[in-house]
């Protein structure tokens, strides 16, 4: 783990950015830090083009000291609007040396420690995808909850575009990654308290309130379900379902940064679309 000097600064957090809408760039070249010691947690869906991505992240990594990227499934996409063709592993591999070449901390990294407010805390940025545990009521495999999705005409694009080789099936990259991560995580320090960042909740709660409840299924893993207890979490941090809002489970916080696309955030009540969320020091009235 990198250890880091303290400051005066906030962990700060966001996510689903989809640079793909010009009113989200637009968001993004407004987005400033207030002080030199900020970091910047980044939680996946920054865009689908590796030129975007790669935009995005040196943008934030000339204003913030730190940035800590995850991918969502959309910078997993081979979409044919990108000249990089890279597929599965080799795809999140290259995004992980554009990482590198910006000083933006990924998955691969060594975990950094928070030092300021609210600290020491390690910042864990996690990379698991999904393995369709996350069934349909009175679906029991995932063929049924794949034959259910289609039913209702809610299907996730990566059905499509995101490729797991050289794994036989998404699922399979996901339980890689799952026991890879679970390693290291129980390698820090048993007095460290942890802020884990993952483009998908850990826990299926949060994906209670979809409008489409067979979304879930592209939505995380089981696998993952007691890890905010077992690491020691002080919070939680997501986005994909584009729902942003604080809630607790089982005494955890879990925080969803997304902003989502402009049809959405237009119609969220008051605050303003694309405001950084503020993970340590806990705001007031999160507790």
């Amino acid at each position: 783990m990198a250890r880091t000097t303290g400051g005066a600064g906030q962990l700060l957090a966001i996510s689903d950015l989809h640079l793909n809408y010009a009113e989200n760039r637009a968001l993004v070249e407004r987005m400033t830090p207030d002080s030199d010691d900020n970091w910047l947690l980044v939680a996946g869906d920054v865009a689908e083009n590796v030129d975007d991505i790669r935009w995005c992240l040196k943008t934030f990594a000339s204003r913030f000291r730190k940035v800590v990227w995850v991918p969502g499934n959309h910078e997993l996409w081979t979409h044919p609007s990108d000249t990089v063709t890279l597929r599965g592993v080799a795809r999140y591999e290259h995004l992980v040396e554009v990482c590198r070449e910006l000083g933006v901390t990924t998955p691969e990294d060594p975990y950094p420690i928070w030092e300021g407010p609210g600290g020491p805390v390690a910042v864990a940025p996690l990379f698991l995808l999904y393995d369709y545990s996350f069934l349909p009521e009175g679906c029991t495999t995932k063929e049924q909850g794949l034959a259910y999705a289609h039913e209702t005409g809610v299907v996730c694009q990566d059905e499509y575009v995101l490729h797991p080789d050289p794994y036989p099936s998404r699922e399979a990259w996901c339980r890689a990654r799952v026991a890879e991560t679970e390693r290291r995580l129980a390698e820090i320090p048993d007095d460290l308290p942890t802020v884990l960042v993952n483009h998908y909740p850990l826990d299926r709660h949060p994906t209670d309130v979809l409008w489409y409840p067979e979304f879930a299924m592209w939505c995380g893993t089981r696998l993952t379900a007691d890890w905010h207890r077992r690491f020691r979490v002080a919070a939680m941090v997501y986005g994909h379902l584009h729902i942003p809002r604080t809630t607790y489970h089982e005494g955890v916080r879990f925080e969803e940064v997304s902003v989502g696309y402009p049809r959405e955030w237009r119609k969220r009540p008051g605050g303003s679309p694309g405001k950084l969320r503020r993970i340590l020091p806990m705001e007031a009235g999160t507790a």
